[in-house]
């Protein structure tokens, strides 16, 4: 059905089908005014239908005669804005059809479903009673620190950032931050701990029980692993380990990198840190017991690391001159460990668990030792010589194109320390 609506006063031409919308074309009297009084005019209507069907030649004449109806009656008189010339319609058409309902069947539209109103924050709230903002309170007896085994034991003589910014979080810790540790608030009673720790492992396990557990998660393919890199044991290591225990008795640890020069120490603070045992160590592999009498609810409060931080800034590790040398002999021995042999080669995070014995076979017989380095890095290069310093124990005194040349010293102070240790 085609039909054909003409304005003579505010519309040159409006041509409405089916297929196209109105398109309005103003005329040069209603493009100048912005809004004016409009009284409508008589309107000329002309249609015609293309093969329509009695029941929609009925609805669209039943429309047409309606507007003209409305449109002949007197009417107030409205505001008609010529940038809007359909608004001014659609509200004539919503008057005709709202004057008799039964001549208008408006389609089926489902309701809005109300909107619950949202409940505003008082913004008078104390904010001392919101639990999110106050800081957490742990009672576990140690300092916390990023590293528990790696932490060198000398002080930092500066900071690379300032104390202040605590890797906790603003105001989420009731410990100060000192740079290094967040020391421990309440004294600790040892006796006390000693029981409580000896109350959760319960009675030993039996032969068969280590077998079992040892079988159960001592495979590569074990889901309750957790690997231990160059930081060692970590403070959020602790929490992932009480994580692990809430669903599975123990948890497999594979070390990897500078920790495993001394195995010893990681053992004891995995041990001291978490409350477990060790019950499994082969080479690089632990399994860490959760205990018999392990409650997943009475889990410590383990405050959590946003973020790493900065290390401090220690005193240097190799001197110009080493103590009882001259300026020459230090040179040469230099020379010297340059132009040996390497006694071995390290890989990037591999396992070096033989290093410290190998370099006190070596110094047996030699004065000076040297570590090819290749590709492992200038910080693990670092690290490892200030660990073997301590463990050898020897004497630093060159870190170069990653290479690490070790003096084991003179051998009067050797024989010296052997003398005072046994008396």
């Amino acid at each position: 059905m085609n039909t054909t609506i003409t304005f003579s006063h505010c519309f040159d031409e409006l041509i409405k089908t089916e297929d196209t919308k109105p398109k309005p074309v103003l005329c040069s009297e209603c493009s100048s005014g912005a809004n004016y009084d409009f009284t409508p005019p008589p309107v000329h209507l002309s249609f015609h239908f293309q093969n329509p069907s009695p029941y929609v030649e009925q609805t669209k004449l039943n429309t047409l005669f309606q507007m003209l109806k409305l449109l002949s009656s007197p009417h107030k008189t409205q505001t008609l804005n010529p940038n809007k010339p359909f608004l001014f319609l659609s509200r004539l058409l919503s008057q005709s059809l709202s004057s008799n309902p039964y001549d208008y069947d408006p389609p089926f539209s489902p309701a809005s479903k109300p909107q619950n109103p949202k409940n505003k924050k008082t913004q008078n709230a104390d904010p001392n009673k919101d639990p999110t903002t106050q800081p957490l309170k742990s009672d576990l007896p140690f300092d916390f620190s990023y590293s528990y085994s790696e932490t060198p034991s000398a002080e930092p003589i500066s900071f690379r950032e300032s104390p202040k910014f605590s890797p906790f979080g603003p105001g989420r810790l009731d410990r100060k931050w000192t740079g290094t540790v967040a020391p421990a608030k309440q004294e600790v009673d040892l006796n006390r701990l000693a029981q409580e720790r000896k109350r959760v492992l319960g009675d030993p396990l039996s032969e068969e029980e280590v077998a079992e557990l040892v079988e159960r998660y001592r495979h590569s393919d074990c889901s309750r692993q957790i690997n231990l890199g160059k930081g060692g044991v970590t403070h959020n290591m602790l929490d992932d380990i009480h994580n692990h225990w809430k669903r599975a008795e123990a948890v497999r640890i594979k070390c990897l990198g500078v920790p495993t020069l001394d195995m010893d120490n990681v053992c004891f603070h995995l041990e001291d840190k978490s409350g477990g045992a060790i019950i499994y160590r082969h080479i690089n592999v632990l399994i860490l017991y959760r205990g018999r009498n392990y409650n997943p609810k009475n889990q410590p409060v383990i405050p959590v690391m946003l973020w790493k931080p900065y290390p401090p800034i220690y005193p240097k590790l190799v001197k110009n001159v080493a103590d009882g040398l001259t300026f020459e002999e230090m040179k040469e021995l230099r020379n010297r460990g340059l132009n040996s042999l390497p006694l071995m080669k390290l890989t990037r995070n591999g396992v070096y668990v033989n290093v410290v014995d190998r370099v006190k076979e070596a110094f047996k017989t030699e004065e000076v030792v040297r570590l090819d380095c290749t590709h492992v890095g200038t910080s693990d290069c670092k690290r490892i010589g200030a660990k073997l310093r301590d463990l050898a124990p020897c004497i630093p005194i060159l870190f170069k194109d990653e290479q690490i040349i070790l003096w084991r010293g003179k051998q009067d102070q050797e024989q010296d320390s052997k003398c005072i240790d046994r008396s």
